[in-house]
């Protein structure tokens, strides 16, 4: 049985959205995914300015990814099946700083992630 708002999405997570506080505090659930990586982007660490985000996440600073230029560089990280609700309570959890979009990871699997703004 299925309705728009809970067709399959998928989501790449290589930092706070792979806690299980942050899951049930977003989602209401803790997500099951699987290891995947995304090819062709470096990672470093974001200030988060935000009081609500460092409270749900525990952490003043998390994981950012930006295009590197390189197709040897990669991200490791977790895909998750969501619905099309639940990706917008993701947006609603990540910070101006971050901006979502569709990518292909090294699976293959077109999925959506939080990258530099």
């Amino acid at each position: 049985m299925n309705t728009p708002d809970t067709d399959v999405v998928y989501l790449f997570s290589y930092g706070t959205l792979q806690d299980r506080n942050v899951q049930i505090s977003s989602f209401g659930r803790e997500l099951a995914g699987r290891a995947d990586a995304l090819p062709g982007y470096a990672q470093t660490l974001l200030a988060i300015g935000d009081p609500k985000v460092v409270e749900i996440s525990g952490k003043t600073h998390h994981p950012v990814v930006r295009p590197s230029g390189n197709p040897a560089d990669e991200v490791a990280g977790t895909v998750f099946e969501i619905t099309a609700q639940e990706l917008a309570a993701a947006d609603e959890y990540e910070v101006d700083d971050y901006r979502r979009v569709l990518v292909t990871l090294k699976s293959g699997i077109d999925a959506w992630v939080y990258i530099a703004a």
